[in-house]
C-alpha cells in the first residue's frame, strides 16, 4: 500500500511558516510500513489544488492532506476535494452540533462562517476532532482513499495517531510494522562508513542498511519490516553482527543513547572526575560535559586569549611556557590538559584549541570571509594518570557545525581514553 501526503497553504510555499508536518507524518508511515513514494505542497489556489490532489489519487492508494479545512475563505481542501472526487459538499447536522458545542463549552460566541467546517463531501466519513473546530473526514474513492487532516500540529498529530492509522490498519490488513536499530559512529566519516560497509547497503532487502551522516557522526540504520519487535530483532541480529565487526570501537552507542550520556556513563561507572580547557568553540564542549559528568565535571575553562593561555601553562613549570609551545599546536594542547587536570585535582583533563588558518585574514580588521570561515586546526588532548593522548583535526570554526564537531571528537576522545584506564 502506497500512500501520498499534500500539505496545503500557502503560507508554506512563501515561507513563513516550516513544513514540519510531513516530515513527522513520514515518519509515523515509515513506522507502520507503509510506503510513502511523495510529498507534494501546494499554495491554496483552486487549480493547483485540483490538479495536484487529482495526481495523488492516480498514483497512490492513500492520500493524507493536511491544512485548509479551517472556516476561513482559503480554506478550500473541502471543496476541493469534493470537486477532484465528484460529489457534492453536504451539511452534516451532527458535526454542526459538535461543533456549536465545542464553542459553547469554550464560551466563545460562534461566527457563521464556522459553519463551512461542517460540510463534508457526499458519503464522506465524518472524524470528530477533539482539539479543534475542524473536523476531519475520509473519502473512499475507486482510485484512493483521501484522508483530510487539520493543519494545526497538535490536532493533527493526534487525529493521525488515534484514527488514521487505526483506519489505515484495518481497511489494508496492515500486518507488518517497520523496526529499526541504529548503530551511532564517531571519528570516521560517511565516506569512510559507506567503504566498510556498502556492500551491506547495496545487497540487503528485509533488513536493509542505510547510512546518515551528522556533524561528527553517522548512524547506520538497520531496518526491518516484520509483524513484531520480537520477529523484527531476530531479522536485525545478524546484520547488526556484522556492521559491528566491520565498524568496531567506532561504533559508541545505539538508538536513543547519546554521546554526551555515553561519556557520563562511563565517568560515573569509574569514579572519575574531569576539568577542561575550551577554546574557540564558546563552551559548546563544556556545556555538553557538565551534562554528561554532573558532579564528575571539576573545572571548566573557556576562552582564547594569549593571557589565558599563559597562566594555565605557568602551573606546569618553565618548560611549559607558552612562548616555546605556540608554534606545536600538540604539544601546546598536551600541557592545557596536564595544566587543567592539575590545577582541578582531576582524573582527566581535557583540552581544546582550534588554530582557525592565518590566511583568512581578509585585511578588514582581521575579519574572515565567508566563504573560509571554519579552515583551520583544532587540537584536542586528554591527559590521565597514563599520559596524554591527542589528536589533529582540520577544521577550526565559529559556526554551529564546527562547535558540533569539536565536542564530538572531544567526548569521543574522553570515551576512548576512560574505556582504555578501565
Amino acid at each position: 500500500m502506497n500512500a501520498e501526503i499534500v500539505a496545503i497553504g500557502s503560507e508554506l510555499l512563501l515561507g513563513q511558516i516550516v513544513d514540519t508536518n510531513s516530515a513527522w507524518m513520514a515518519q509515523r508511515l515509515a513506522d507502520q510500513g507503509i510506503n510513502l513514494f511523495y510529498k507534494t505542497v501546494v499554495g491554496d489556489n483552486p487549480e493547483r489544488m485540483l490538479e495536484t490532489i487529482t495526481r495523488a489519487m492516480e498514483r497512490s492508494d492513500v492520500v493524507i492532506t493536511s491544512g485548509g479545512i479551517g472556516p476561513t475563505q482559503d480554506d478550500l481542501t473541502r471543496e476541493i476535494v469534493a470537486q477532484a472526487t465528484a460529489r457534492d459538499l453536504v451539511l452534516d447536522p451532527h458535526l454542526l452540533e459538535q461543533i456549536e458545542e465545542r464553542f459553547r463549552r469554550r464560551g466563545f460566541i460562534m461566527t457563521e462562517n464556522n459553519d463551512r467546517q461542517a460540510y463534508i463531501p457526499a458519503g464522506a466519513t465524518p472524524v470528530e476532532n477533539p482539539n479543534g473546530t475542524a473536523p476531519s473526514f475520509i473519502v473512499e474513492d475507486p482510485r484512493a482513499v483521501v484522508f483530510c487532516l487539520p493543519g494545526v500540529p497538535f490536532e493533527m498529530k493526534w487525529l493521525f495517531d488515534n484514527e488514521l492509522i487505526p483506519y489505515l490498519r484495518r481497511k489494508f490488513d496492515l500486518s507488518e510494522s517497520i523496526y529499526s536499530r541504529v548503530l551511532k559512529v564517531a571519528d570516521i566519516g560517511e565516506s569512510g562508513v559507506d567503504d566498510l560497509v556498502g556492500h551491506l547497503i547495496a545487497n540487503s532487502s528485509n533488513p536493509t542498511v542505510g547510512v546518515l551522516a551528522h556533524p561528527g557522526q553517522v548512524d547506520v540504520r538497520i531496518t526491518a519490516k516484520a509483524g513484531n519487535r520480537e520477529s523484527a530483532d531476530k531479522l536485525i541480529a545478524p546484520l547488526e553482527k556484522e556492521v559491528r565487526e566491520l565498524l568496531g570501537g567506532h561504533i559508541f552507542a545505539a538508538d536513543e543513547q547519546t554521546m554526551p550520556g555515553v561519556v557520563g556513563e562511563l565517568l560515573h561507572a569509574r569514579g572519575l572526575t574531569v576539568a577542561i580547557y575550551e577554546g574557540l568553540t564558546g563552551g559548546v564542549v563544556a556545556q555538553q560535559l557538565e551534562e554528561a559528568a554532573g558532579t564528575l565535571f571539576a573545572q571548566g575553562s573557556i576562552g582564547q586569549q594569549e593571557a589565558m593561555l599563559r597562566r594555565l601553562l605557568e602551573s606546569n613549570g618553565p618548560g611549559a611556557s607558552y612562548d616555546a609551545l605556540q608554534q606545536d599546536g600538540a604539544a601546546l594542547t598536551g600541557q592545557l590538559a596536564i595544566a587543567v587536570r592539575a590545577q582541578a585535582g582531576a582524573d582527566l583533563g581535557l583540552a581544546v584549541h582550534s588554530v582557525p588558518d592565518p590566511a583568512q585574514g581578509s585585511g578588514d580588521g582581521g575579519r574572515r570571509a565567508p566563504e573560509n570561515l571554519g579552515a583551520g586546526r583544532t587540537y584536542i588532548a586528554v591527559a590521565s594518570s597514563t599520559g596524554i593522548t591527542s589528536r589533529l583535526y582540520n577544521f577550526a570554526g565559529p559556526g554551529a557545525p564546527d562547535k558540533t564537531r569539536t565536542a564530538m571528537h572531544s567526548l569521543d576522545l574522553l570515551r576512548e581514553t576512560v574505556t582504555r584506564l578501565a
